[in-house]
């Protein structure tokens, strides 16, 4: 069954939404495997800090599947599609990586770019699956976070989900 690492992030009343898209993951695919849950500023545009973090689920449904069920989860949680792309969102879930697809695979490209861009998706990547590796680097996420070198600050944040501790903020 393949292996699926998707990114969770919202800036728009983040807990809810995040909850939101835990539980439904959870409905869908049952056991996850979850990172902390980092805060970090807005990128590419003026706007109110983010939530995110990553989760592991394995599956049988396909890449578009994924990204239909994805986009529909976005949208019942107030997701608008008629903003500019940098700017605030309730919720956005991408599809990181599928196995060790690399390309355009039903229409979304694997792995995704923002992995090796952006500390928000690499650091909980890296946290979560530390030896598994970049189906096109070849390299860790651990190796790639050591030797990330771009100027963009997160930190871990409190947040349970339910009654379950995600993560402590630093001290």
């Amino acid at each position: 069954m393949p292996r699926v690492y998707i990114s969770i992030g919202s800036n728009i009343e983040r807990e809810k939404h995040v909850r939101c898209a835990l539980d439904a993951l959870q409905h869908w695919f049952g056991e996850l495997a979850l990172s902390s849950v980092y805060e970090s500023e807005a990128v590419g545009f003026d706007g109110e800090p983010f939530f995110n973090l990553v989760v592991g689920v394995q599956t049988d449904l396909s890449v578009s599947e994924l990204s239909v069920r994805f986009k529909q989860l976005e949208a019942d949680n107030g997701r608008r599609r008629d903003v500019p792309k940098f700017s605030g969102r309730t919720l956005d879930l991408d599809i990181l990586t599928y196995d060790d697809e690399v390309g355009q695979v039903d229409g979304v490209e694997l792995p995704r770019g923002e992995i090796l861009e952006n500390a928000f998706v690499l650091r909980p990547l890296a946290e979560l699956a530390p030896d598994d590796c970049h189906p096109s680097t070849g390299r860790s996420y651990a190796r790639l976070w050591q030797s990330y070198d771009r100027n963009q600050k997160l930190w871990t944040v409190d947040f349970t989900w339910q009654g379950r501790v995600i993560s402590r903020a630093a001290a």
